[in-house]
């Protein structure tokens, strides 16, 4: 083991590692991550024709349960002398036991039971511990899954309790629910458990995973040895199983609870005894400190009668949602026509479905990860370790891996072997985003100048000198930690090694202690071996009717007058070495001479567009700064010049053409920033027809739709590639544009596509603006290639994004700006093995915009394993649902969408079954068993699913999908995951006098209040919300006006008043807009208004209009697909 290898050893899972101050470190410190969030994207830019209404809800809208109070953490001790394992870190547990202040131990199962409750027969494995005195009834576990019964419809009620306690008759003591019908629902009195839970989000039960024990704190008894209880005789457990289990309770302080909540009921929902909780957590164990929401709001339905007498399943350690007993009444099948199995027909009850404060919440995972792992620094030093989540701030401190804003994983522990792999299905991959921008407290890279000789390198392989690189002989060789090939070290970079055998100048070498580092290239990194000069931004402006007529091609001249000033910069260099150039085309193409010493620009019409050239060299390509008067003299003209047109027609391909020749010529890379309006139909290479048809959806066709209609944009882009042309897109589109072809070029050349639909100037103009001075200003590479090595054993086998590929291994990007991610995908090649783990290192080579040749290198160092567990507890779900989000739009090319729909499902069901088939301790079939950090799983996959690509509303177009498919290709992680899973914020709940946000709710209508005012964002548009009973003093705070019926839908920012409530909200969308890599669009939907169809589309926990399933149903029908394939 190398010296450089210090980072290899890492600490025995569960144990704190450094850096993380006594926090349980479980794979995650067990923590969920939030996936990729999923929301549809409704008109993605512009105007939505209209929605269709669905039926309104009957009765009131349900106020949210918002989350709230944090729990108080009181903990049983844990008895002396017994290992602590707490699998997951404090607070993780979301469904399940949280191993808050109390790590539990799994007690040994000869323990004696304690009086009161039945023994559990001994062929059943234990279930559930729970430390505390036994189930009176007034622990009468309720399990909340009990309601959960989303199995069969029809059954003969049981008397009619959610009472899962163990199976003794224990009258109820006093403090147990009220057994009236009156709405109350009571709540357990501090000395009582709350009962165990179903939901096992477990993970494997190794590692004592989460439903395990109730910790009491005012017990101090030897804890109960798990116990099942028997199963119902004669009952077989429903199809659509069901439950998925049970919620959480109020805190368990030491003070009593309040002994009655009251909850309205759901819309259109009948009242029956289905207990509601806190979001998600599913068993409130000493509570955590994250949790949220007032403890049970919302509680629908009369309390469970306390039944005591009645068997079920017991509550699954682990954390497993399950079925506790034979179908309840009231709770109907999630699948009409489910048949009863097992239980006798009874008049069918009113549907009632699983309650959706029982099963996991993303809104509690992304609170507890930002609790518990906000405050420290994540610190890069230790092998495989899995960063807190994209939705938490955490300062990163590289100590030799990259940071997570560099590269994130889908695991941080692989499987040995490719058997292992093929058995989980989960993919292994990374999300790389080698540019990203760093917050201002982090250093951005050291740049390491070798000189004349270049970076050290491994002989064999080519990897660059990393801190995973052994030295050895003295320091006059080192071995690859990639190849194993053995390379002499150069004299000048030779250097001794202390007594661990580090090289004593470990600490100076950022190449040696670091993770991500540059090294400056020398020539003969650089195209035909001579240094770049400096790249060069050349506007395309297109002057046809529409783009004049909308005011388009004044407000774009206007803005480059003030923008040129801002072109990105060096360090500190005084002023861009960027060289700018102008182009204006209908049917033929205008280019302009601006060069410095003339008193007025002059135009070269280039009208034989089917054969391309640049008519100037001289005075075309030129510094901002010399060039400034001829400049603005003719950014003021061209308005002018094409004030009258009549020309409608555009072309496309000669345009890029030309852009592109003009780079040639100038011997340069560059970007074109090409404004376009309309379909391209002028006779022309690269002209298109008008080949929309909808007719085309859901049938085997449907592929074609985005696929390019002709093959020339491809092979224009592999020219563009060559030299270096990188294309940003900017459409106005007021009919079909046909963005499957257009947006070939900049696909394959890293360029982006930005989309205004309808573009209206007072309505999207600050929108429009704000993207091109962003894209005009960030960091950008050219002509760039990027490598990703690995050590022996995997290889990079796939790559998604907007890149080219002339080969198997090289991904070649005319430009790379700081926003987009390459996302690599691994397969085994060769065993691996558990002492080494896997390394890889990301290289990427470019010119900075100061013509400066560098290499970016990212290492990254995982662990692996030979056991399932280990895989399961080490995954990371974000980056999971981006991959497999990429994985899906690009299969659309190729497969129906059917096929691609189903091939998800598929593949995430067999990860779940494999879990529980080989990781998650022995249980009834009918329980849901999700691993820890894969329980948001269900919820993002099926955002994915309902997303407008894989399932379009009527509303959604052709374009629309085709820009989505594209666009998502390339997010990162944090993008992906606000973009699926939309951010929901309660703006009535703001604090105007602190910088806190007020907790996020979860995406559903039933969420929502009349009273009340959300803030919705996914990345592409802020939605305002606004409920018909919201008070008249914040409707006239925020808008200005005096009531609801005067807030105009039209506003496309609020106005700027000067009261507390408008400056907060304002800076909070402020905020929100600094952190995303577009504008997002602001739309104000009043209640009941027409546009509140588009804002319910991305309300994702509900049903579709399109057809996509809600979170609930979708819960359900993962869990039929791996019981399927488990028998």
């Amino acid at each position: 083991m190398s010296v450089n290898q210090q980072a290899h050893t890492g600490l025995p899972y569960g144990q704190p590692q450094p850096g993380y101050q006594g926090y349980q470190q479980s794979g995650y410190g067990g923590q969920q991550m939030p996936g990729v969030h999923h929301s549809q994207y409704g008109a993605y830019n512009g105007p939505l024709p209209g929605y269709q209404q669905p039926a309104p809800p009957q009765g009131t809208l349900r106020a949210p349960p918002t989350s709230g109070a944090p729990l108080p953490t009181s903990g049983a001790p844990v008895p002396a002398g017994q290992p602590v394992y707490s699998q997951f870190g404090q607070g993780d547990v979301q469904n399940g036991i949280a191993t808050s202040a109390v790590q539990m131990q799994r007690p040994s199962a000869s323990q004696p039971f304690i009086p009161g409750t039945a023994p559990t027969p001994v062929s059943q494995p234990a279930t559930f511990q729970q430390y505390g005195p036994p189930p009176t009834s007034a622990q009468q576990l309720t399990n909340h899954m009990a309601g959960m019964q989303i199995g069969s419809s029809t059954s003969a009620p049981p008397p009619a309790g959610l009472g899962y306690g163990p199976p003794t008759s224990v009258p109820p003591a006093s403090g147990s629910f009220t057994a009236t019908g009156s709405g109350l629902y009571t709540s357990y009195s501090s000395s009582q458990g709350p009962p165990p839970v179903t939901m096992t989000h477990g993970l494997p039960p190794t590692s004592l995973s989460q439903g395990l024990s109730l910790a009491q704190p005012a017990f101090s008894g030897p804890p109960l040895s798990a116990q099942r209880l028997p199963q119902a005789p004669g009952f077989v457990p429903p199809p659509c199983s069901t439950g998925i289990g049970p919620s959480s309770y109020p805190p368990t302080t030491g003070a009593p609870r309040p002994s009655t909540m009251q909850g309205s009921q759901l819309p259109g929902q009948a009242l029956t005894g289905l207990p509601t909780s806190q979001p998600n957590h599913v068993s409130s164990p000493p509570p955590h400190p994250s949790m949220s929401g007032p403890a049970m709001t919302g509680l629908q339905g009369p309390p469970p009668p306390t039944h005591p007498s009645q068997s079920g399943y017991q509550m699954q350690q682990n954390g497993s949602f399950g079925q506790v007993r034979g179908p309840q009444p009231n709770y109907g099948g999630a699948y009409p026509g489910t048949p009863n199995y097992g239980s006798q027909p009874a008049p069918p009850p009113p549907p009632k479905r699983l309650d959706p404060d029982s099963i996991p919440s993303p809104i509690q995972v992304i609170e507890d990860d930002r609790n518990n792992r906000g405050s420290e620094p994540f610190i890069t030093g230790v092998r495989g370790q899995v960063p807190p989540l994209v939705t938490t701030n955490f300062l990163v401190k590289d100590q030799g891996n990259a940071s997570p804003r560099y590269i994130r994983c889908t695991s941080y522990n692989i499987p040995c072997t490719s058997d292992m792999a093929k058995q989980s299905q989960v993919p292994l991959a990374a999300v790389i985003k080698p540019l990203a921008t760093l917050p201002t407290d982090e250093a951005p890279p050291y740049l390491v100048d070798h000189g004349e000789p270049g970076p050290i390198r491994c002989n064999r392989c080519k990897a660059y000198m990393c801190p995973f690189m052994q030295f050895i002989e003295g320091g006059r060789r080192f071995q690859c930690c990639f190849c194993s090939c053995v390379t002499e070290v150069p004299p000048h970079y030779f250097q001794h090694l202390d007594h661990t055998g580090k090289r004593v100048d470990f600490y100076d070498r950022p190449e040696l202690s670091l993770g991500s580092y540059e090294f400056l290239a020398t020539v003969s990194y650089c195209k035909n071996n001579k240094f770049p000069n400096p790249p060069a931004f050349i506007f395309m402006i297109d002057v046809s009717y529409n783009a004049v007529k909308s005011g388009l091609v004044r407000l774009i001249c206007e803005e480059l007058k003030s923008l040129l000033d801002y072109l990105p910069r060096e360090g500190n260099m005084e002023e861009s070495a960027i060289r700018v150039g102008f182009v204006t085309y209908n049917k033929v193409l205008h280019f302009y001479n601006v060069k410095s010493s003339l008193a007025q620009p002059q135009m070269m019409v280039v009208s034989d567009v089917a054969d391309m050239f640049v008519p100037l060299l001289d005075g075309f390509l030129v510094n901002v700064n010399e060039s400034r008067t001829v400049i603005v003299s003719l950014l003021d003209q061209i308005p002018e010049m094409f004030a009258d047109t009549r020309e409608t027609e555009t072309v496309f391909a000669p345009v890029i053409q030309a852009g592109m020749e003009a780079l040639k010529a100038a011997e340069c890379a560059g970007k074109l920033f090409i404004f376009h309006t309309s379909l391209p139909i002028a006779e022309a290479p690269g002209k298109l027809k008008n080949r929309d048809d909808r007719k085309l959806i859901n049938t085997d066709k449907e592929k074609t739709l985005f696929q390019p209609q002709t093959s020339f944009y491809s092979n224009l882009a592999k020219d563009c590639v060559a030299q270096g042309c990188c294309v940003d897109l900017f459409l106005f589109p007021n009919q079909y544009l046909d963005v499957a072809t257009l947006g070939v070029v900049p696909y394959q050349t890293g360029g982006t596509i930005y989309k205004y639909a309808y573009f209206q100037l007072e309505t999207d103009q600050e929108r429009f603006l704000n993207d091109l001075r962003k894209d005009v200003q960030k960091e950008v590479g050219f002509d760039a290639v990027m490598r990703v090595r690995t050590s022996t054993g995997i290889r990079a086998t796939d790559f998604f994004g907007a890149f080219y590929m002339s080969n198997t291994t090289d991904v070649e990007l005319a430009g790379l700006d700081c926003d987009k991610t390459i996302t690599v995908e691994f397969r085994h090649d060769d065993k691996l093995s558990e002492d080494s783990g896997a390394l890889l290192q990301c290289a990427l080579l470019y010119t900075n915009c100061a013509g400066q040749r560098r290499l970016r290198i990212h290492n990254l160092s995982l662990n692996c394993c030979t056991q399932l567990a280990d895989l399961y507890r080490n995954c990371e779900t974000d980056t999971l649902i981006n991959f497999l989000a990429k994985f899906a739009y690009r299969g659309v090319l190729n497969n129906p969408v059917k096929t691609v729909r189903d091939t998800l499902i598929n593949q995430c069901a067999q990860i779940l079954a494999c879990y529980r088939k080989n990781c998650a301790s022995p249980s009834s079939a009918g329980q849901l068993i999700l691993p820890e950090c894969m329980k948001l799983l269900p919820v993002y996959l099926n955002c994915v699913l309902k997303s407008d690509v894989l399932q379009p509303g009527a509303e959604v177009t052709t374009d629309d999908r085709a820009y989505i498919r594209q666009l998502v290709s390339s997010m990162d992680v944090a993008e992906t995951n606000v973009f699926f899973y939309p951010r929901l914020l309660p703006l009535t709940k703001v604090d105007v006098d602190s910088d806190t946000l007020p907790a996020a709710i979860r995406n559903s209508e039933e969420r929502l209040s009349k009273g009340d005012m959300y803030l919705l964002e996914n990345g592409l548009n802020i939605f305002v919300w606004v409920g018909v009973n919201v008070q008249q003093g914040l409707i006239q705070n925020l808008f200005g006006v005096s009531s609801f019926n005067h807030i105009s839908s039209t506003l496309s920012t609020l106005p700027v008043l000067e009261n507390p409530f408008s400056k907060r909200v304002r800076s909070i969308i402020d905020m929100f807009q600094a952190q995303r890599s577009r504008y997002m669009k602001l739309i104000i939907v009043k209640q009941e208004d027409k546009l509140e169809m588009l804002f319910k589309h991305f309300l994702v926990e509900d049903k579709s209009m399109s057809g996509g399933a809600s979170y609930v149903d979708f819960l359900c029908h993962m869990h039929k697909e791996i019981r399927q394939l488990l028998s």
